[in-house]
């Protein structure tokens, strides 16, 4: 789909995911006890990469950041929205970077790595970002540490749906893309 990154089409796509993004976590949240911060089960970390892979990584990590951010921003995360943006920043980096060496060939082998690559870089990124919101109420290096990792389990699966659920959405989008675009002509 990579096409001109400033063209309308990629400008309203660009919005599009983000607003996609933003209900994929609005509409289908599954709160999990953690001991930092307030973690929940959802779709946003999946149509991030979706984003990311289908948009390329300036247009992708946009939406991302918008989606993700927005609903933080007016969820009651807003302290901590800038953080979820920088875990957007990080992840569409990697993701780019791996894609690329891959040459930007989306074949199934290709697809399901980068959903398994978002994934566990999710993992990591989260796992950074349950420390510094630790360590912003005042506990302890040590404590946050095992605080944050303590609270893993609600990334665990997100980061498991995720993988999944990337070449699975990533391919239905692809595919659905095509068909309308032949109508189009």
């Amino acid at each position: 789909m990579r096409k001109e990154e400033n063209s309308l089409q990629s400008l309203v796509l660009t919005g599009l995911f983000a607003a996609i993004i933003y209900i994929g976590i609005w509409v289908l949240r599954i709160p999990v006890p953690a001991m930092v911060g307030r973690p929940f089960i959802h779709f946003g970390n999946t149509l991030t990469a979706v984003a990311i892979l289908y948009l390329g990584c300036r247009n992708g990590m946009i939406a991302g950041i918008i989606g993700l951010g927005g609903f933080d921003l007016l969820n009651g995360y807003a302290a901590t929205s800038w953080l979820t943006m920088l875990e957007v920043i990080v992840v569409a980096s990697i993701l780019t970077l791996v894609f690329k060496s891959m040459h930007y060939q989306d074949s199934k082998k290709n697809i399901i790595i980068l959903g398994i690559v978002a994934g566990v870089t999710k993992i990591f990124t989260t796992y950074c970002v349950s420390i510094v919101e630790a360590l912003m109420i005042g506990t302890s290096l040590k404590v946050a540490c095992i605080g944050a990792f303590i609270s893993l389990p609600a990334t665990v699966i997100n980061s498991i749906s995720t993988a999944i659920c990337t070449p699975l959405l990533y391919f239905a989008l692809r595919d659905a893309a095509r068909v309308v675009m032949k109508k189009r002509k």
